[in-house]
């Protein structure tokens, strides 16, 4: 029999298991489009109370980006997922009063802005922190918060360029091309969110808030491996080099026998072995030319062509078998149409639907990274009305009542 200390510890390890990781943290979420609001995303994904802010009469324009079905974005529902969508005109003094009353409520702004706006609004850290000492204010922007470029209008895109992925994306003999997603945004929003939980972490320890200051282009340089010193200490400058990996082979995209491409990696000495026991050909792990890191390097070309030569003999399903058997990092190219019909995806639920309140059930990505006891979650997509939870959230955590609401909202305030 369960004595009453043991229901007691049963009964706080299940309540915390039904506890979200960021349950009880506020977020107030200014900013449009990508950076900031993707990192408003993946904290309202762990439980965080998100609470996304737009201009009464100047909606995000993600609404209305990417594909459209009966009327409706289809990015948008992702990327506000699982927030609040209120309005509120922080041009004006009176909103900028209320925002500083939320912001006795608050944990986290975060805003992604060109550096001095927040200051212009008479929302600037400093004035926060004296409301609020625990607030953290998380600002991401093309260039940082300091520097001689800290003014310059910084999108995605220029972040990319500047921080160097662009010029080792593409192919040598053709212009440098853009990554198909918007990587700088994403890079940006993923190191905004380390940041953020980095200085709430810090916080348990001192009481306050502080800035995490991201730029879009510090954020792409961070992923850049080893171009400066490659540069600096071997007077080296990679440049374009399509689809292989310098100084790196096997590691290339190859053709099938139905015309599709498949990916190997076996740039390692016992991976290298299990492809050539592949290939049929095990002799090729002893030919001098291929037997070391460095001489697959050199002979990558020609090591290449031998390896089409047999994909190119085997059907895609077929090749891919035969490398998963022994042991080959190998996959196929995946468009949408792949990832929605592939067991492994489903299995790990990383596609997952929820109802939109016109489009019916809504698929998007699952939650990412996965915890084990205490997993993210997606409990409704972004709201398609602006402003759809003014009501609830001042009502609630200003006590603002239904005159002083109907009055913002004839001010143009809300």
């Amino acid at each position: 029999m369960t004595n009453l200390k043991d229901a007691i510890d049963i009964l706080g390890k299940q309540g915390e298991a039904d506890r979200m990781p960021l349950e009880g943290v506020r977020v107030l979420e200014l900013g449009t489009l990508l950076a900031g609001p993707f990192t408003g995303r993946m904290l309202g994904d762990f439980g965080a109370e998100v609470i996304k802010i737009e201009a009464p009469d100047k909606a995000d324009p993600l609404r209305e980006w990417g594909q459209q079905k009966d009327g409706e974005g289809l990015w948008w529902p992702i990327q506000s997922r699982n927030k609040k969508s209120v309005t509120l005109n922080l041009r004006a003094e009176e909103g900028q009063q209320i925002f500083k009353e939320l912001i006795k409520n608050a944990d986290i702004v975060i805003e992604n802005f060109r550096p001095g706006t927040m200051e212009k609004w008479n929302l600037s850290y400093e004035q926060l922190a004296e409301i609020n000492p625990a607030i953290i204010m998380t600002r991401t922007s093309g260039y940082g918060q300091t520097g001689p470029y800290r003014e310059r209008a910084g999108f995605g895109s220029v972040g990319e360029a500047m921080g160097g992925i662009r010029n080792v994306t593409g192919f040598p003999d053709r212009a440098p091309s853009r990554i198909g997603i918007s990587i700088g945004d994403t890079l940006a929003a993923l190191f905004a969110t380390i940041g953020t939980l980095t200085a709430l972490h810090e916080r348990h320890h001192s009481g306050k808030g502080q800035i995490v200051d991201t730029a879009i282009y510090e954020s792409v340089f961070s992923v850049m491996e080893s171009t400066i010193p490659d540069y600096l200490l071997a007077g080296y400058i990679r440049e374009r080099m399509g689809n292989i990996l310098p100084g790196v082979a096997p590691s290339n995209i190859y053709k099938t026998k139905d015309d599709t491409y498949i990916v190997i990696g076996a740039n390692a000495d016992g991976v290298f072995k299990r492809l050539c026991e592949a290939m049929g050909q095990p002799e090729l792990f002893e030919n001098p030319k291929y037997r070391t890191h460095h001489a697959r390097s050199e002979h990558m070309t020609e090591l290449d062509e031998l390896i089409e030569q047999w994909t190119k003999g085997q059907d895609t399903e077929i090749a891919l078998e035969i490398l998963a058997e022994k042991g080959v990092p190998s996959g196929l190219i995946y468009t949408a149409k792949d990832i929605v019909e592939d067991p492994h995806y489903a299995a790990r639920e990383m596609i997952i639907t929820r109802e939109h309140p016109t489009l019916g059930e809504f698929p998007m990505p699952g939650v990412v990274p996965k915890l084990s006891r205490t997993p993210g979650e997606v409990k409704h997509v972004g709201s398609e009305k602006v402003g759809k939870d003014n009501a609830l959230v001042y009502g609630k955590i200003l006590e603002y009542d239904e005159d002083k609401l109907k009055g913002l909202e004839e001010r143009e305030i809300i």
